[in-house]
C-alpha cells in the first residue's frame, strides 16, 4: 500500500540550529500516529512542514503521491491545532473557523449552525 503522506529526505534549520536532518516518514491511511519526544526535537516543525506553515530546506512533503511543497496552507487537506493557536492571517474570523468544515464539504447553512 502506498503511504497517504510522506516526508522524504526532509531537513530544516533555523539560523544555525539544525532541527530536522534528512528525515523520512511514511504515514498510511487508517492508522493513528504519534510524534513523541522532548521539547525542541522537531515535532512541531514536522507538523508545520506538513501543514505548509514552514518549508523544508531540502527534501519534500508528499500527499497521495504528489509533492505539495508549492501548495499554500489553505489548499492542503490538513487540520492542525498548535499550542500557539496559529490562524490564517489572510482569512477573517469566520473563514478561519469555517476552514476545516469547508474541507469536509459542509454547506453554508450547516457552517453557520456549527
Amino acid at each position: 500500500m502506498e503511504p497517504l503522506l510522506s516526508l522524504k529526505s526532509v531537513s530544516k534549520s533555523y539560523d544555525d540550529l539544525n532541527i530536522l536532518d534528512d528525515i523520512d516518514i511514511d504515514i498510511e491511511s487508517g492508522y493513528f500516529y504519534t510524534l513523541l519526544g522532548p521539547s525542541g526535537c522537531g515535532k512541531t516543525t514536522i507538523l508545520k512542514l506538513i501543514a505548509g506553515f514552514e518549508y523544508p530546506d531540502s527534501g519534500e512533503v508528499i500527499y497521495q503521491n504528489k509533492p505539495i511543497g508549492n501548495l499554500p496552507p489553505n489548499k492542503r487537506k490538513v487540520n492542525t491545532v498548535f499550542q500557539d493557536y496559529a490562524l490564517f492571517p489572510h482569512l477573517n474570523v469566520y473563514d478561519n473557523i469555517a476552514f476545516g468544515l469547508k474541507l469536509k464539504n459542509y454547506q453554508k447553512p450547516k457552517l453557520i449552525k456549527k
